[in-house]
Parts: C-alpha cells; sequence; structure tokens
C-alpha cells in the first residue's frame, strides 16, 4: 500500500512517524512513510531507526491490510508482540470514535492485552485532559557554551573503581526509569558512555548512553539517554549539570540535533523549556 502524501501532509500535526518516532521536521516526507511500510512484518531496521540499539529484530510493525487512509484521516494500526503485546492505532486527522473502534477491534483478533489510540497536536493546541501527554522537543547544537563544561559530571568509567561500582545500586534505585537495563547493556559493553554526577563517593545521577545516529535525510543526531536523579538528591543542580554536559558531548561529536519526549509538566519537561527547546507539538496516548 501506498499513502498518498497530499492527504496525509495535511493532517500530520507533529512530525511523527508510526514505529520509528519523532523525527527532525526536515526529514518528514512521503518516502519515510514508504520506508516504514516496506518493512512491515519483517523484522528488519530501517538504517536510521534508533531501536536497532537494543535488540537485534524489530518488534513493533504496521498491519498493512489495517490501515485507513482518507483525504482527511489516516489511522495506522501496529503491534508490538513483546510481552503481551501491544495493538497502537496512530492516528492522524480527526479521530473520533473510529480510531478506539479499530484499536479494539483489532486487539481482539491478535490477542494482546493493550489497544491504545495515538493522536497528536499542534504545538499552538492545548492536549486534551486526562491522557497521557509527551511534549516533543528539539535541540539545534551550536557550538558549546562555557556554561556546558561537564564540571563534575564524568563518564562513569572514568570514576574511581569503588565509585564506579556504585552504579549498580543507583541503576536498582531507578529501575522505573531504565537504568536497571541500561546497567546490563553497560556490563555487555554495548552502548556508548553513561555520563554520571557523584555525591559523598557514590553516583547520585546519570545521563546516557552517549550517541549519535545519521538520520534518513543525512543529519546527525544524538539519540535519546536515559536521564535520572535519585530522589533525594534532586533540586541541587545535578540535573542541569547533568543535561549541560550531555549536550556538550553532542556539540563536540558533530551532532546536529536531538529530539526528546518529555512528559508534560513533568521535571525533564520543565527543565528542557527551562534551556530553550523548542516544542513541536504533543503526542497523547489513551489506552482502552
Amino acid at each position: 500500500m501506498r499513502l498518498v502524501w497530499d492527504w496525509l501532509h495535511a493532517v500530520i500535526r507533529v512530525p511523527y512517524v508510526p514505529t520509528l518516532g519523532p523525527v527532525h521536521p526536515d526529514a518528514l516526507g512521503p518516502g519515510l512513510f514508504d520506508d516504514v511500510l516496506s518493512v512491515a512484518g519483517t523484522g528488519l531496521f530501517l538504517p536510521h531507526d534508533k531501536d536497532q540499539r537494543w535488540t537485534e529484530s524489530k518488534d513493533e510493525t504496521v498491519l498493512l491490510d489495517h490501515i485507513e487512509h482518507t483525504s482527511t484521516r489516516t489511522l495506522i494500526p501496529t503491534l508490538r508482540s513483546r510481552g503481551s503485546g501491544t495493538l497502537t492505532v496512530y492516528t492522524y486527522g480527526p479521530s473520533g470514535e473510529e480510531a478506539a473502534g479499530l484499536a479494539a477491534k483489532l486487539a481482539a483478533g491478535h490477542h494482546t492485552s493493550t489497544a491504545r489510540v495515538v493522536t497528536f497536536h499542534a504545538p499552538h493546541e492545548t492536549p486534551p485532559a486526562g491522557t497521557a501527554t509527551t511534549r516533543v522537543q528539539m535541540k539545534a547544537f551550536a557550538r558549546p557554551r562555557p556554561e556546558d563544561a561537564p564540571g563534575p559530571v564524568l563518564p562513569v568509567a572514568d570514576l574511581p573503581q569503588p565509585v564506579r561500582e556504585t552504579f549498580a545500586a543507583f541503576a536498582d534505585r531507578l529501575t522505573s526509569d531504565g537504568f536497571a537495563f541500561l546497567h546490563t547493556q553497560m556490563q555487555a559493553g554495548a552502548v556508548g558512555p553513561v555520563l554520571a554526577v557523584t555525591d559523598a563517593g557514590r553516583v547520585v545521577g546519570a545521563i546516557g548512553p552517549m550517541e549519535t545516529m545519521t538520520d534518513s535525510a543525512g543529519a546527525i543526531r544524538l539519540l535519546p539517554q536515559y536521564f535520572g536523579v535519585l530522589p533525594e538528591h534532586r533540586g541541587h543542580g545535578y540535573g542541569r549539570a547533568l543535561w549541560r554536559a550531555a549536550m556538550a558531548w553532542g556539540a563536540t561529536h558533530g551532532a546536529d540535533y536531538q529530539l526528546l519526549q518529555t512528559e508534560l509538566g513533568g521535571a525533564s519537561d520543565r527543565l528542557c523549556q527551562a534551556e530553550g527547546l523548542h516544542t513541536l507539538g504533543f503526542v497523547s496516548i489513551t489506552k482502552l
């Protein structure tokens, strides 16, 4: 199936592509959607898919036979088989009850435990209440500023061994933020550097892995990181220090930009807004 770009482009509110996530506005185009559809069901990664860092095959795939595409609305369903399964309908244009009905029907047919509808809202729009909403933000890199100097932030690998060994306990504390998984990847030597701040000889905050990837338009993207500070150490500037060190790393390693999704109103969202990131829009998820 091929999507009619004039139809789709008219209803895209956020530069976001199913199975890929947010993309740079300059990379958004018919070819990117065509590429996603071309690998549906194959388990193959597109060369610019950030998910290839974590697994050997692509889990989320578009259900080609169930795309609904008109001049006013496009519904693109995907299936993620990991765990008990997730059925997602990405909605471009007015959603109404059609997207929820499609998600429920396909979830039942594929026996998934989770069905959800994803909707998009432009930067000037107010996301609907009662949904889990993230802000899509972009950081464009220029030369590092003096205040971006790493300061007390160091790669975990460069910490003294006794301090480095405390990362395991830190990661266990922030398991829900993904750090336990990241720690296993670090132990396997499968990821780039992770930056950390310490207090009294212990890791209390970290951001990473620091890695870049060329996007579909040829620009260099700093990939998203896991980012967290222990609760009792928040409010002391550690998060800002980690963030600025990460951005300095990106700038010095040739990144052109970074895209982030932050929970609307959360600590990371407030930090990124204070640091001047550009809002590209909002993504809302409604679970059925």
